[in-house]
């Protein structure tokens, strides 16, 4: 990834870690402004699928490493990232929550479901406390998009057409199309923009047919 930034003319550095780890959130932070400067933008992407089906058979391991990963990573994150924005007068923070759990559910994703919606309370909560010292925080809440997570939930052909039809688009986003949205609410485009959930679900929340 580093190789196709730097070939189309951008700046790129990238560290590895355990996202479940708030050293490792302390360590992104520094790292990026070890790098270049200051932090403006931070965009909490990580996320899993978790343990998923019949709630009743979900083991609390299972459970809780859902939480932690796609949620108290977001929180150690943007904890660590506002911060060191707070130094220079405010930033954007984004997190990436979904459409499951929010105006669409599905059976047997109670985890995954519980641990993103939870990214929309903290979205508001962290506008509602940083906003009056410039820092804006939104997420987005994508449908259906063509990854590896969603090749796992719709893995026959079945699926996919099912998966594919809730959408007023009738059709999955690829992810530059939810990069794109993500640009946005980090640009100064959005400076009026703070505490949304903002759907990036081609249709899927109005879509009855």
């Amino acid at each position: 990834m580093i190789a196709e930034i730097e070939a189309d003319g951008g700046n790129a550095i990238a560290l590895a870690g355990d996202v479940r780890s708030e050293a490792y959130a302390r360590a992104l932070v520094a790292l990026a402004v070890e790098k270049f400067g200051r932090l403006d933008i931070a965009f909490n992407n990580a996320g899993t699928l978790g343990e998923a089906g019949p709630s009743t058979d979900v083991s609390e391991a299972g459970w809780n490493d859902a939480i932690a990963i796609n949620l108290t990573c977001s929180f150690l994150g943007a904890k660590h990232q506002i911060a060191e924005m707070l130094k220079h007068g405010g930033g954007s923070v984004i997190f990436t929550s979904t459409f499951v759990g929010y105006s669409f559910a599905f059976p047997g994703v109670a985890a995954y479901a519980a641990s993103k919606s939870g990214l929309i309370g903290l979205t508001q909560a962290l506008a509602a406390e940083f906003g009056p010292r410039g820092v804006r925080v939104n997420a987005i809440l994508p449908g259906a998009v063509e990854t590896g997570m969603y090749r796992e939930m719709s893995d026959t052909a079945d699926k996919q057409a099912f998966m594919t039809n809730l959408h007023a688009l009738k059709r999955v986003a690829r992810p530059e199309e939810l990069a794109r949205s993500v640009l946005y609410l980090a640009s100064d485009d959005s400076a009026f923009v703070t505490s949304t959930a903002s759907l990036v679900d081609g249709g899927a929340s109005i879509t009855r047919s």
